[in-house]
């Protein structure tokens, strides 16, 4: 198996389409070489614990509400053709991800990531949930087949937290700079949200490779 490594953070839109389309390759290709394991990048690691909220958020970061509407726009109609429906409507927080990114960590030690960041992004998204309310955490957890409550004991502590932020800091030092980030068997970078297309013909290639080895 091949090791997939995914940056990415539960608030990044083009992480969810991202994921949506690696997901329809892998389903077409279920002969893939890859092991995949989710890593941590905020977007925002500087995000006041309770977040803020999300029109303020939008407005300062792309400078004023007519230029996010267009950088929105672009987004909406990128995971439309992905074939999701984002709720953007009901998201009122830009929220701080730190504990998602530890649920995440957790949820990784069960072999339970791959389905807890597809929840995370769906409750986000699509549901208009916040991600850093402890109930909701363990909430999805659980539907993940995780145990709640240990998430939510978790959640009441500091467990983690300072690993998650040094891996995002290392992740940094790395070069990677924005999400999603892909990296094939730790040297090969595929940045961004990419079409299935190109992950098939990734697929096909490193199924070749792996042929000639045998």
């Amino acid at each position: 198996m091949i090791k997939l490594d995914i940056f990415s953070d539960p608030i990044c839109p083009w992480c969810f389409v991202g994921k949506t389309l690696l997901d329809r390759a892998l389903a077409e290709a279920p002969q893939n070489p890859f092991t995949i394991e989710y890593h941590p990048f905020q977007l925002n690691p500087d995000m006041p614990k309770g977040g803020m909220d999300r029109r303020s958020y939008l407005e300062a970061k792309f400078g004023g509400k007519e230029q996010a509407v267009k950088v929105y726009g672009r987004i909406a109609e990128a995971a439309e053709e992905a074939g999701l429906m984002l709720n953007l409507a009901t998201i009122e927080r830009t929220p701080n991800t730190l504990d998602a990114h530890r649920v995440i960590h957790w949820a990784g030690l069960e072999q339970r990531q791959i389905p807890v960041v597809s929840m995370l992004f769906e409750a986000y998204f699509m549901q208009g949930r916040d991600i850093e309310d402890p109930e909701v955490l363990a909430d999805i957890a659980d539907s993940a087949g995780c145990d709640a409550a240990v998430i939510r004991r978790l959640l009441e502590s500091d467990a983690d937290a300072d690993d998650i932020r040094a891996r995002d800091a290392h992740a940094r030092e790395r070069g990677v700079t924005a999400v999603p980030t892909h990296i094939i068997a730790g040297q090969h970078v595929v940045p961004g949200s990419q079409p299935p297309e190109l992950w098939l013909k990734l697929i096909e290639e490193i199924n070749g490779q792996i042929g000639t080895l045998r």
